[in-house]
């Protein structure tokens, strides 16, 4: 019989694991393992010896190696280097909110296929998808190291595209969901793509509660492709219709990132043209500087700033500005994986024209 790493488990599954687990025990194990975040499986009401022997026998309790841990000296993100047992690093990050309270940012691959420009992580390859346990775990380790401020929120938005690793992703969330898990709502986590139109059009037909978020950094196709290579295969006019209709039938706005880079989609015309493909659903979109250790992208100076933001709110699109945090512990993706694996291992790729 296969083994089982209990922290990657709904309560459905779990029982659909161990034949003859009723549902209700299944939830109280999950409480155990991923609510209390313990070891050990005595005392649960209801647990049968036979079952708890086979669960005991074939059930991981497995934890992730903590490599590094940088506490930033300005603001309170704290990143997270972590090593599995078959000795790859990804990481997460702690994010302060502004109640006493955090979220945290989690990897869902070991590197990144898809290459694009500006991302670190890209520059890293791809060696593998995280089960769904490894994603759990982060945030486990991340909430047990910060006892003071409870977790309320998480972003699938690390290392690696979260749809390309579609089913682990839905099943760690469905863990941080549930109430016998970490009882983070729906509402409070947010699964990130650079556009898979397939997997956006599965997402939305499978209706699933959590909010999706486009990366998408330029309105224009051919500007974008300069910077996610996969613009190529799917066009932004492909992408907003599958977020159009994502938006619509989960009866929310369209919810877009949007990573600023001086001189290159900061100007009106991207404001003018993301109007004209979301015209008629609402939008709300994420600002966030870029942050490239490569220095081939630089964030735009207050007044580019500020002169597209007044663009955005002129065209009636929603958005907020999020800060980015932790500069100085390497906080964006991929840069620690990066470091430990012995600095950056390809060219830094061409400035945007």
């Amino acid at each position: 019989m296969p083994t089982v790493h209990l922290r990657g488990q709904t309560p459905e599954t779990l029982a659909a694991a161990f034949p003859g687990l009723p549902l209700a025990v299944a939830r109280r194990v999950l409480h155990r393992v991923v609510g209390e975040d313990r070891d050990r499986l005595d005392g649960v009401r209801g647990l049968s010896k036979a079952l708890a022997f086979d669960i005991g026998a074939r059930g991981l309790f497995e934890r992730l190696e903590v490599v590094d841990r940088r506490r930033s000296a300005v603001d309170p993100f704290v990143k997270y280097l972590f090593r599995s047992s078959d000795g790859r690093l990804f990481e997460a990050v702690r994010i302060p909110l502004e109640k006493p309270r955090f979220s945290v940012c989690l990897s869902s691959q070991v590197g990144c296929a898809l290459g694009c420009r500006f991302c670190e992580t890209g520059r890293l390859g791809f060696l593998r998808n995280l089960e769904p346990w490894e994603m759990v775990e982060q945030a486990l380790t991340v909430k047990r190291e910060s006892p003071e401020r409870p977790l309320t929120g998480a972003v699938f938005q690390g290392q690696g595209e979260p749809l390309l690793n579609y089913d682990h992703v839905i099943q760690a969330a469905s863990v941080l969901r549930d109430p016998s898990g970490l009882r983070i709502g729906s509402d409070r986590i947010t699964i990130s793509t650079v556009g898979l139109v397939p997997q956006i059009q599965r997402y939305t037909d499978e209706g699933h509660p959590y909010r999706l978020i486009l990366s998408l950094t330029s309105a224009f196709s051919e500007k974008r492709e300069g910077l996610v290579p996969l613009t190529a295969r799917y066009g932004v006019a492909e992408l907003a219709a599958a977020m159009r209709r994502h938006a619509t039938t989960r009866g929310g706005p369209v919810h877009l990132a949007w990573v600023l880079i001086a001189g290159f989609n900061t100007g009106r015309e991207e404001a003018a043209e993301l109007a004209r493909l979301f015209h008629g659903v609402k939008v709300r979109v994420s600002v966030i500087d870029v942050n490239d250790p490569s220095r081939a992208f630089e964030p735009p100076g207050e007044e580019e700033r500020g002169l597209f933001l007044s663009a955005l709110a002129e065209h009636g699109l929603g958005f907020v500005r999020r800060y980015s945090g932790g500069a100085d512990i390497d906080a964006a993706c991929g840069m620690l994986a990066s470091r430990a694996r012995g600095g950056e291992r390809h060219e830094p790729p061409c400035a945007p024209s």
